[in-house]
């Protein structure tokens, strides 16, 4: 999880069977998210009721399955836009899901962000 800073993590829309394991949540990013499972991204999926989360990882050498069930209650996750299959998370969106904060509830202000993109515009410029 201490990759979660650099990797991006994407929360599928729609719930997942919890039985599935590796092979068959690596094929649900390919089919519901678009990515490709063995980027080093992180991968988190829901069920039905809401109570479980896995989220799916691929390191150097193999799949990482991290699973949670809560004892009572539901995760509070994020909606996703009209007709969109999946929503990209921050990791500290993820760290306050998975201890219980409504993310919905959260009023993020403005902030400056300056693209990569630009960066490499001002690059070319010097050169």
């Amino acid at each position: 999880m201490d990759r979660a800073q650099v990797a991006r993590i994407w929360l599928a829309a729609e719930a997942t069977d919890m039985r599935c394991g590796f092979d068959r949540l690596a094929e649900r990013v390919k089919a519901v998210i678009g990515e490709n499972p063995l980027s080093g991204h992180l991968f988190v999926f829901r069920s039905r009721r809401g109570d479980r989360l896995k989220i799916l990882v691929w390191e150097r050498d193999g799949f990482v399955l991290w699973y949670k069930r809560l004892e009572a209650g539901v995760f509070k996750l994020p909606r996703a836009g009209e007709g969109s299959r999946s929503v990209e998370l921050r990791a500290s969106e993820l760290a306050m899901l998975l201890d219980g904060i409504d993310l919905s509830k959260l009023k993020r202000v403005p902030r400056y962000e300056r693209t990569a993109r630009s960066n490499e515009e001002k690059l070319s410029q010097e050169k």
